[in-house]
């Protein structure tokens, strides 16, 4: 009997222990807009895509190197009008400043890609602050308009830099489809990775100089307009509050 009345304890001990958890991963959950528990911790996460029922991507591409090809994309997307995204480096702003307002002018938005494309997770603070202060005003002063969102180089990231691109009012954007177009694939490669991963509230990464992405472009296009998608900027695709991060980085609307 007494052992009988002992496994009762351990039983309901074991249930109350388990429906405090739940509360408590409910409770952070629905607290924390930018955060995901980790083991130890709370581990600050970019925006990798977007949880939506609406049939809407975001295509982006990173602006460091060069313009061999950039002129060709706006073409495409303009006879397919499509508005992206652009995510500039300061050193290819100040070289090619009548790209930066043509995309601007364009209708496309313009993100900060950093100011030297460094690993932004061994950085400290003032250097952080330094890299995407600069880096967003040169965008600002070239189009005049302003700059929400970063992208790190080489999807490098930790907890302070996604503290501190907050503090300056920079949402701090991932992908979820990478086109591996720097790989140089050939742009049936392209198309065929792209089309296969896009789902709803993807956003898919490109580069302005990657060899075969003007070629790959038109076609994932259209065939993405045909499963009824809509091309949308990043931010028109994210949620800018009322949001919370799942542990795969996707931005959750909170109900």
């Amino acid at each position: 009997m007494y052992f009988a009345l002992l496994n009762k304890k351990k039983f309901f001990a074991i249930c109350a222990l388990v429906i405090c958890g739940v509360v408590a991963a409910i409770s952070l959950f629905s607290t924390k807009a930018y955060a995901v528990f980790y083991g130890g911790g709370f581990k600050k996460l970019p925006i990798y895509y977007v949880k939506t029922e609406e049939k809407k991507i975001a295509v982006s591409f990173d602006c460091a190197w060069g313009v061999d090809y950039t002129d060709k994309l706006l073409e495409i997307m303009e006879k397919e009008n499509v508005r992206c995204t652009f995510f500039a480096v300061e050193f290819w702003s100040a070289k090619y400043p009548e790209y930066l307002k043509k995309i601007a002018d364009k209708g496309h938005e313009i993100g900060t890609h950093s100011s030297t494309h460094p690993y932004m997770s061994k950085l400290d603070k003032s250097a952080i602050v330094k890299e995407l202060t600069s880096s967003r005003d040169i965008i600002e002063k070239t189009t005049g308009k302003r700059v929400e969102l970063f992208r790190p180089p080489y999807g490098d990231y930790d907890d302070l830099l996604i503290d501190t691109a907050k503090e300056l009012g920079l949402y701090t954007i991932q992908w979820s489809v990478d086109s591996l177009d720097w790989k140089d694939l050939s742009a049936n490669e392209i198309k065929s990775r792209v089309i296969s991963r896009v789902k709803n509230g993807s956003i898919v990464l490109f580069h302005n100089q990657g060899l075969h992405t003007a070629e790959a472009l038109p076609a994932i296009i259209r065939e993405l307009k045909e499963k009824g998608f809509e091309f949308v900027p990043i931010g028109e695709l994210i949620y800018k509050d009322g949001y919370t991060m799942g542990a795969d980085g996707a931005q959750i609307p909170n109900v």
